[in-house]
């Protein structure tokens, strides 16, 4: 017998109940697949945040917060007779066992495969059963089913790890940083012109670039924007806090006085406990 005192039909059945249109929960009755997209993706995210923190007891919960969203879309889809959580089970069911038979002989969920497979062999039979499914969605080309609603970053990324399948790529992480610092050169170019156009195109250029060479590096362009963005938080609120200590205002110091504030907050960090 579980612990616990709520199993996942339950909480199939408190969907059904939410969206029930007589005594429903108003706001839930009114969602469709649409409106519930901007709660969906940033359920997402505090998932990451949370397991970016190592902080767990929030990521069970952020996990189940995220479960909801799939439940939420499953319960649509029945009302519409689209299709059910049962169905999107076993699509993913099937879609994994297929995609891996490096583990699953013969497709059969039980059934173990002897000789272990190397992981550059696995990656190369993911991309070609990833191809396959493409071509019977009629999506051939090299770039296709990207999302266009991913972020910039993560898509840009996958833009290009898609194309150096087909060996469009750079031999290596310093051809790339020679191409970022042609893309500044650029950017400077069409800054000293005042070319409008010019400076958006250069620098969704230089971005792309550095995308290209996190890739190259083996680093994720998003975890790293997020970490250099939860840096300079840190950083600044502890420069708030420095300057309210000696009863300054942040908006009434000059450029050198919140420099010299910055740095030693870095000093600090640097210095460590």
């Amino acid at each position: 017998m579980s612990k616990y005192q709520y199993q996942l039909t339950d909480l199939l059945r408190v969907m059904a109940r939410l969206r029930d249109p007589e005594t429903g929960c108003p706001w839930d009755v009114r969602q469709d697949f649409r409106s519930i997209v901007p709660s969906t993706l940033e359920e997402c995210y505090e998932l990451a945040q949370a397991i970016e923190h190592d902080d767990f007891p929030h990521v069970a919960e952020e996990l189940g917060d995220v479960l909801f969203q799939v439940v939420f879309y499953a319960q649509l889809g029945r009302e519409r007779e689209l299709f059910s959580f049962e169905s999107i089970v076993d699509t993913l069911v099937t879609k994994l066992v297929r995609r891996h038979p490096h583990v699953f002989a013969d497709g059969d969920i039980e059934a173990v495969v002897v000789d272990r497979t190397a992981i550059e062999a696995v990656n190369e039979t993911w991309e070609k059963i990833k191809q396959a499914e493409r071509k019977a969605k009629s999506q051939p080309g090299v770039l296709a089913d990207i999302p266009v609603a991913l972020p910039a970053l993560p898509r840009a990324q996958k833009l290009q790890k898609r194309a150096a399948r087909v060996n469009f790529d750079w031999p290596d992480a310093s051809a790339v940083l020679a191409k970022l610092e042609e893309e500044v050169a650029e950017l400077r170019q069409a800054m000293a012109c005042g070319d409008r156009s010019g400076i958006e195109d250069e620098m969704g250029d230089l971005l792309f670039s550095c995308v290209n060479l996190a890739r190259h590096l083996k680093l994720d362009a998003e975890a790293n924007l997020r970490q250099a963005n939860s840096k300079f938080e840190r950083r600044f609120r502890a420069v708030e806090a420095r300057a309210g200590a000696a009863g300054q205002v942040l908006q009434q110091l000059s450029a050198e006085e919140l420099d010299s504030l910055w740095e030693a907050v870095k000093a600090e960090e640097a210095d460590g406990p």
